[in-house]
């Protein structure tokens, strides 16, 4: 019932795609996140409590969520656009100063000082994640925010070759905010990409193209994929539910599975050659595929370009990013 894809694409033709990808540009809307990460060693026990104690090392802060979409797409060579909500506090304000570092504009973030920008702090020992904790405000955005953010891409339609959600749960992307969204995507005639979030489902009807792993799929469709079976009848329940376009259900080490309306399932093995940490790579999956699309690929060109983007990035401890150099390598060496 699955179609296994083979790489056996013209390496020349992706790769001429790939150099279009600065000719595109995406909008992300999205939870923007601080990802903060404390890097140390572990050598004994706590007396106090049966616990590590981590000699600390180093610590770094990177951008996360939506903003580490905006981060991957400006990596892989595109323009991008961030538009999302953070709060009047110092952390939102060195987000602003690292969207520009960046080279992106900020008019589309609102600055909101009743809420606290989302900050995930991971400790991290000989290259093992000992704990993680958050500090965030995970309310519904209220109307004056989506109203605001819906202007403002309402404002750029006409500049825009795509609209990428990310949907970390934290409360900007809502009901409203969705309905919004479609009705400038299509009379825009743009793409509407979602890396979704399992409690949201419902919002993405409509949508081009949803990229869930296979837990949040599993869990919309109260089902665990454990097999050929329940995967193929999990992607089907999505296409049939929310009427959209296209699928694609991300399965860790067993690669991704592309759904499509009236079209056949196609399954792409992963490539990564090793797996240190996962944070991170479904925004380079989302980042990969809609520059792909945006740029004039076919679905299952995107899709595999994304594969081999998110075999790279799991490859490294903590977020990180793909370089347009680095994917054009991996289509080289796997495309033969």
């Amino acid at each position: 019932m699955i179609q296994e894809s083979a790489f056996n694409y013209d390496g020349d033709e992706l790769e001429k795609h790939i150099d279009g990808f600065p000719d595109t540009t995406l909008l992300v809307v999205g939870d923007i996140i601080m990802d903060e990460y404390i890097w140390g060693d572990v050598s004994r026990i706590s007396p106090e409590a049966p616990v590590p104690v981590v000699d600390v090392k180093q610590e770094t802060r990177m951008l996360g969520g939506a903003a580490n979409v905006l981060h991957n797409i400006v990596s892989l060579g595109g323009r991008c656009i961030l538009c999302g909500v953070v709060g009047g506090d110092g952390t939102g304000k060195a987000v602003l100063e690292r969207v520009r570092d960046l080279g992106c504009p900020t008019d589309g973030i609102v600055v909101d000082s009743e809420r606290t920008t989302t900050i995930k702090t991971r400790i991290v020992a000989h290259n093992q994640q000992v704990v993680r904790f958050d500090r965030e405000n995970r309310k519904a955005i209220g109307r004056d925010d989506t109203e605001k953010l819906l202007e403002f891409v309402s404002s750029m339609g006409s500049r825009l070759d795509g609209i990428v959600v990310a949907d970390y749960g934290k409360g900007v992307i809502t009901g409203s905010l969705m309905q919004g969204l479609r009705e400038i995507s299509h009379k825009s005639g743009i793409p509407l990409a979602v890396d979704p979030n399992t409690g949201n489902f419902e919002y993405y009807e409509g949508a081009d193209i949803i990229t869930p792993n296979h837990h949040e799929a599993g869990a919309f469709c109260r089902l665990e994929i454990v097999d050929e079976e329940s995967l193929v009848r999990a992607g089907q329940d999505i296409l049939q539910t929310l009427k959209c376009r296209s699928v694609l259900i991300t399965q860790g080490k067993d690669g991704m599975t592309l759904f499509r309306q009236g079209g056949e399932i196609i399954h792409i093995p992963t490539v990564a050659r090793k797996v240190f940490d996962v944070t991170g790579a479904g925004d380079t999956v989302i980042s990969a595929l809609s520059l792909g699309l945006a740029s004039g690929m076919d679905l299952k060109s995107a899709a595999i370009i994304s594969n081999l983007a998110a075999g790279i990035v799991v490859g490294e401890v903590g977020t990180s990013t793909v370089s347009a150099g680095e994917l054009k390598r991996a289509i080289r060496s796997k495309l033969v």
